[in-house]
Formats: C-alpha cells, structure tokens, sequence
C-alpha cells in the first residue's frame, strides 16, 4: 500500500472553480483573490485580511512596513522552517534565534531573556499548527519595562509604541486559541501560508491578518498593502482594463507579490469546505494519537489544552531517548512499506547557511532534542481508515526493527 505524505485536497469543487476562472477571461488579480481574502477574514476573526504569492513575501512586506534596517533585531523561534528567519534576513534586520518549549513552540522566558533595544518584533510559529501562548506574548510586549526598552526608529514603530508581534501561523489556519479567538486574530499581524501542503492550499500563497490597536486604521493599512503588494500602483490591472482607466501613478518602491484569481480559485473551493477538511484531518490525528498512546516510546504532539486547539496540520510523533541516526533508521524501515513521512523541522542552526552566520544548535538543547526524535506522519482527507491504521501498523513495526525487538 502506497502512502504519500500530503497530497492536495482536490475535488470537483476545486477543479469547477478553477475552470470557472479560466472561463471567465480574467486569471490575474481579482474577484476570487478578494472573496478569499473575505473568506479567511471570516475563519479568523482578524480586521482585514491581504492575499499574496507566499507567507514569505507577506512577512518581508510587513517588516519593511515596520522600517527594519540594518542592526534591529527580530526574535525567531531556531525551531522553525528557514522562511521564518529568511524574511528578516530579507528586509534588512538580523534574526535573533530563541529556544523552544517541549510543546515545540517558543519558549516566552526565551523570548524575555533575548530582548534588547534592538528588537522590533517577535515572529512566534505555531508550529504543526498549536497555537503558540499568545497572551503571554501578548503581555510580556506591553510590560512598562519591555516598552522603556523599545526605541522607534520609524513612524510605525512611534505609531506602535513598542515591539510588534507577527505569529507565523503558516500551519495553523482554524487552529483555535481562544473560544472567541481564532489563530489570525490575536497578535498584531499573523500571516497564513497557502502552500501546496498546507491544509487550505492556493498551490503557492499567503495571507496576511491585520489586527493593529489603535490608532492604526486597519482598513487603510490594508489598502496601503494592497498597493505596496503591486509595486505601489495605484491601479490593479481590472481596473486598468476599465473604458479610459489606463493611466496610473507608482508612489512608492512596492513589490510585486500579489496573488492571482487562478491560485485563490483552489483556496476558495476548500475553505468554503474547511469544516469537512479539519474534521477528517482530525479524525486521521484522533486514530494516530489512540493508538500511539498504548506505547511508552511514543511522545504524542500537542492537540488540545484548555481553550488552545491544533488545526491538526501535522502529527509531529516524538520518539522517546531517540538519537538522530535511530530516527533515521525508523525512517528508513517506515520508507520501505513505501509510507512517506517527514521531519519537522531541521533547526535553523543546523543548517549550513545559518551555521555559517554563527548560530550553534549547541545553544538550543530543547529544539535539538524535539528534532532529533520527531517522524511527521501523512494527515490529510483522504486517508481511510484502512491506510490509516497500515500507517500505524508500520511506525510500530520499524520502531522494532530499530531497538531490536
């Protein structure tokens, strides 16, 4: 039996409102990008929501609004996929790695103790889509001595009046923080991805969530984006189709990061369906964590704790006291019943780019010790039962090929 790891979720909904996008005449920029955008504002609760080409182009447009340059420093998770600390990387401003938690997201006394005057914002992820402690976050920003320490060196950053706080939440659309409060909506900006993998997918895409205080104006922000997200044009394309509309001006240095009517279509036929998608991607997480739960080896990934909830985008199995080459080797032994897993994430400081800027993972044990035993299992719709429970047969199966047993 043949298990991808995280095929897209594509059926005759999808396929009808892509088709009906190329029927339509118009592919770019449009009416589906906007009933998106309306669609996710609605899953998360946030003021405004902009759609754009990828979660990383959306963070390095939010940072260059913020006015990072050269020296200010902005706090990333070392646990994380390397987007996360490349958009820093890209909007001028230097990645300052902090230490995980044994829930895999980042540790706030981490983010405490990293604070400087150089810090500008915090970029939390929800890793495998568990909402990070957001109120800690949240209150440990708007502490008296926290913003003493903040210098603004921008208009936005005066505006702010302290550190901004961007959640990576690229895995974690229909997570629930809050019973009120949908992952989207409780930092000052969060930015969804629309990866190909992710669980509402426009094939490549993102989704920034504005949710400033006062006295930011969301809505004019969002149209400030929007124009920024089109190399500050003042015209989208379909207006410029308009009788007489073609003359525009550019007031700024913009980017050209905009999503098109094409992606949104796939997007919009799945969350009109996210309901059914998060239930089923449930079912598959709820299975898994029954049936490893028998298992003392097995460390199951957070799901559900108080008010938080996991948008069961990844199941991030743990193996317990296992080193990096014995994961291998159960990845190997999984690999040949011919079921795909994954491995969520290599840390940011392992990797030979970020090595070479100086990070050592040696200063992030906990982030080490969640890699070095973690298998991502295949979570998706379309695993029946039955596939489900071969999954299952086979991770046990190879955990004993391994020890021996």
């Amino acid at each position: 039996m043949k298990i991808p790891f995280s095929p897209p979720y594509i059926n005759d909904d999808v396929i009808f409102e892509v088709t009906d996008t190329l029927r339509s005449g118009w592919i770019t920029t449009g009416p589906k990008v906007k009933a998106l955008e309306d669609e996710i504002k609605k899953l998360s609760g946030a003021k405004y929501v902009l759609c754009v080409n990828s979660w990383t182009s959306g963070a390095i447009l939010m940072l260059r609004w913020l006015g990072i340059k050269d020296g200010d420093e902005v706090i990333v998770p070392a646990y994380t996929y390397c987007a996360t600390a490349m958009a820093v990387l890209w909007a001028g401003g230097k990645p300052v790695m902090v230490d995980s938690d044994e829930d895999f997201n980042i540790s706030v006394a981490g983010i405490r103790n990293a604070i400087t005057e150089k810090t500008k914002a915090i970029i939390p992820v929800d890793i495998a889509g568990y909402p990070c402690d957001y109120d800690a976050i949240m209150k440990l920003v708007n502490e008296p001595e926290i913003k003493q320490k903040f210098k603004a060196d921008s208009s936005v950053q005066e505006k702010l009046g302290r550190i901004l706080v961007l959640s990576d939440a690229a895995h974690s659309l229909g997570a629930r923080y809050k019973n009120d409060v949908n992952t989207g909506s409780e930092t000052d900006v969060a930015i969804f991805s629309l990866h190909a993998v992710k669980n509402v997918t426009t094939a490549e895409g993102g989704a920034i969530c504005l949710n400033l205080p006062e006295p930011f104006d969301n809505q004019q922000l969002y149209a400030e984006l929007r124009r920024r997200s089109l190399n500050c044009q003042t015209k989208d394309a379909l207006a410029k189709t308009r009788a007489g509309g073609w003359r525009y001006d550019i007031v700024g240095q913009g980017m050209k990061i905009n999503m098109a009517d094409i992606n949104a279509a796939i997007g919009l036929a799945q969350i009109r369906q996210y309901p059914i998608i998060w239930k089923e991607r449930k079912r598959v997480f709820d299975a898994y964590n029954r049936e490893f739960s028998k298992y003392n080896w097995a460390i199951l990934p957070p799901s559900i704790c108080g008010e938080r909830e996991t948008s069961y985008h990844i199941f991030a199995l743990r193996i317990k006291d296992f080193s990096e080459e014995q994961r291998d080797k159960m990845i190997d032994e999984i690999s040949k019943n011919e079921v795909a897993v994954n491995v969520h994430f290599i840390p940011m400081p392992m990797l030979s780019f970020f090595k070479g800027l100086g990070y050592d993972i040696k200063n992030y044990p906990q982030a080490y010790k969640n890699y070095c035993g973690e298998i991502s299992l295949p979570i998706y719709p379309q695993l029946d039962d039955e596939k489900v429970q071969f999954v299952i047969k086979t991770v046990i199966d190879s955990y004993y090929k391994v020890v021996g047993k």
